[in-house]
């Protein structure tokens, strides 16, 4: 995930001139003075026929390779550069000018060959505030929080010019809920940048998060007070107003939001929620059949007037709600894992090819229990017919990957779903209960077990499971729109690059 603002622009501080013993003679200083005069100068090319002909004589001077990757260098000749530096070190392992020529070359190409240049550099130079950066950046990007935020600590002000890796900084310790510390970095942030309303929102995500609906609010107030605020801004604004307990504020905010952007699904979600914690179910009811009116195809205000539905005790309305809900967004079936492995194997919504690729990975790894899960979750995907030959190979799978696995979840989810659409309604609710078992507020699992006891006349349970599917979809949503709100933090913005 990229920063909204630019970032990358670390350099280490490379010496021209660094004499390691022994010394190689006043001959040899006179060369390498002429070759760092014609580096400083930026006569690259005059530097590297000045380096030819002394390597040829002192083919083990590392400072002399280290030039000669500086020349390259200046040149843009990287791969060049590299293996000069490579050369270097080879000689000398604990020269520092190489080592941070090659670490340099690396972390400019994302390459994670820089990490341990750069942790060697450390070794030698333990205070040295841009590798850590570097490594912290590194570590960033691996969705390594921990290792980055303790790197991070160690840039001290350098980060100041790097708003970019600022902000990471600030990201990732949002990622492990130190929102206490993370508050003093967006306020950084906003010190630097006080006109850009990204680093204003950001940090009243922050304060937000870290229960300071208050300074949250001050922070927001400027964007707020220009008349004309955008619609991330009122969204958040609407957040914190509840927050504060000014729910009337909070629903006029969501409402002139709605107005303004009516097509925007998550803003209907948002004031559901509100619904709830208010009881106020009808005034949910109503919003979400206008919101349906004009995004008909949404699973989520399906999902959130069902879950309003019941609450009022129309339990047939929300079932209905929940089924439409799962017929438009058939990944809610699946684990956040596959969710992912999916999207990024399907090419533009390529089924063949993500089965393609799991089968290959299959025929390497055949009891590997998730692969047998994701091949029946992309089957399942296809919709096959019951009784097809993919809807077999599917069952199969899932009973395959339960076999290897028992405690999966996710494999009784679907084998429970695929159970459900062939018929056998109490093949379903075993593996329902299973996977209840590992988490009492699987959304899916409640769902599917509602559906098999209504065909199976079992009417008893249903009141009760509704409610905690509701419950459970409540949980989720809030959580959900947490995450939403802490995008702003870290979003992607390719105007600010």
């Amino acid at each position: 995930m990229m920063s909204v603002f630019t970032w990358k622009k670390f350099s280490l501080p490379i010496a021209f001139v660094m004499l390691i013993s022994p010394v190689f003679g006043q001959a040899a200083n006179d060369r390498v003075s002429a070759i760092t005069s014609a580096l400083r100068s930026g006569e690259f090319e005059k530097a590297l026929q000045l380096i030819q002909p002394a390597l040829q004589e002192s083919p083990k001077n590392p400072q002399l390779w280290m030039l000669q990757g500086l020349a390259h260098s200046g040149k843009g000749n990287q791969k060049a550069a590299l293996s000069s530096y490579q050369n270097a070190l080879k000689i000398a392992p604990d020269y520092l000018p190489a080592l941070e020529g090659a670490a340099q070359l690396e972390y400019e190409a994302g390459s994670p060959s820089a990490i341990p240049l750069l942790q060697h550099v450390l070794q030698l130079r333990p205070d040295d505030a841009t590798s850590h950066a570097m490594l912290a950046v590194l570590a960033y990007e691996k969705r390594d929080c921990a290792t980055a935020v303790r790197h991070f600590e160690h840039s001290g002000s350098l980060l100041d010019s790097q708003p970019g890796a600022l902000q990471e900084y600030g990201a990732c310790l949002m990622e492990l809920t130190q929102t206490e510390k993370a508050v003093p970095i967006f306020q950084r942030i906003l010190a630097g940048h006080p006109d850009d309303p990204r680093a204003r929102r950001g940090l009243a995500v922050v304060q937000l998060a870290d229960k300071q609906p208050e300074a949250a609010r001050a922070t927001l107030q400027p964007l707020l007070a220009t008349g004309d605020p955008d619609v991330s801004t009122m969204q958040l604004a609407a957040a914190v107003d509840e927050a504060n307990k000014d729910t009337p504020s909070a629903v006029k905010i969501l409402h002139d939001a709605i107005v303004k952007d009516p097509h925007n699904v998550a803003l209907y979600v948002d004031f559901a929620n509100i619904a709830m914690t208010h009881q106020s179910f009808q005034a949910g009811i109503d919003l979400m059949n206008a919101g349906l009116n004009l995004e008909p195809k949404a699973a989520d205000l399906y999902l959130a007037r069902g879950v309003l539905y019941v609450q009022m005790a129309n339990y047939e309305k929300a079932e209905a709600d929940f089924e439409r809900a799962e017929e438009l967004d058939p990944q809610q079936n699946l684990s956040a894992a596959a969710q992912g492995m999916i999207a990024e194997e399907q090419n533009q919504n390529d089924p063949d090819r993500a089965l393609a690729t799991v089968r290959s990975k299959l025929a390497k790894k055949p009891v590997d229990a998730f692969l047998w899960y994701l091949q029946a979750a992309i089957l399942s995907q296809k919709a096959p017919a019951p009784g097809s030959a993919e809807f077999q190979q599917a069952v199969q799978s899932a009973k395959k990957a339960i076999m290897l696995q028992p405690g999966l979840s996710a494999a009784h989810n679907i084998l429970g779903k695929l159970y459900l659409q062939a018929g056998q309604n109490t093949l379903a609710i075993k593996e329902c209960r299973f996977a209840l078992q590992g988490n009492p507020a699987d959304q899916t699992a409640l769902y599917h077990l509602i559906v098999a006891l209504r065909k199976t006349n079992d009417q008893a349970e249903i009141p009760d499971l509704l409610k905690r599917l509701a419950k459970a979809r409540q949980d989720a949503t809030k959580e959900e729109a947490d995450h939403n709100r802490y995008k702003l933090v870290v979003q992607a913005d390719k105007k600010s690059d």
